[in-house]
């Protein structure tokens, strides 16, 4: 639903991976928990990725080290597509990794719903919804950093866990809870948290 393009979400999900980290190798086995996909899937894709050329491959030992292709003639526009469509996932969950006092974290909004499968248009933001006792400083420097990597508006908000706990009796947080969701840390993954 992201990218028409692109044949599924699970291969929109490495691509993201190995896409916002172009520098780094992943084994297969790391892109299947990372992209949330079963091993044999992400074998599956990553060897066809690989024949097309979109991403390349060595041996070291008994693992099969994967990452993209950054001489590959659509690296660039795919590099931009990619990011917008599937990189909120890795990008928010890289920033928020670090930050300390976030107990959970998830996508919500437009993005959140066409990741999980519903029609519309393509989503012109990313709102973010954080659990925890962050700095208001660490969330705009989250913010500001995502947006920057990402090439969409990308908006934080922040609850604590108390608030958390007690959403049933703020309707902002009862409608966000009652659509999908897509987790980015701690909760559960895309209609978890009460969604669907």
């Amino acid at each position: 639903m992201l990218t028409p393009f692109v044949r599924s979400d699970t291969v929109g999900a490495i691509l993201a991976e190995v896409f916002v980290r172009p520098d780094l190798e992943f084994t297969i086995a790391e892109l299947a928990r990372r992209a949330d996909a079963l091993p044999a899937t992400a074998h599956r894709e990553v060897t066809r990725l690989v024949q097309a050329g979109v991403l390349v491959d060595r041996r070291e030992g008994n693992n099969r080290l994967v990452r993209v292709n950054q001489a590959h003639p659509l690296y660039s526009p795919m590099s931009e597509v990619i990011a917008a469509a599937y990189g909120p996932v890795p990008v928010l969950r890289d920033l928020l990794a670090g930050a300390p006092g976030v107990v959970e974290a998830f996508i919500y909004g437009s993005w959140a719903e066409r990741r999980s499968g519903r029609l519309g248009a393509f989503p012109r933001d990313v709102d973010v919804m954080v659990v925890g006792d962050l700095a208001v400083d660490t969330l705009i420097e989250i913010q500001d950093s995502a947006r920057g990597r990402l090439g969409l508006d990308v908006s934080v908000y922040r609850v604590t866990p108390d608030e958390w706990r007690a959403r049933s009796g703020n309707p902002f947080l009862a409608e966000v809870t009652s659509r999908p969701t897509v987790a980015l840390q701690g909760g559960k993954d895309a209609g978890g948290l009460g969604s669907e």
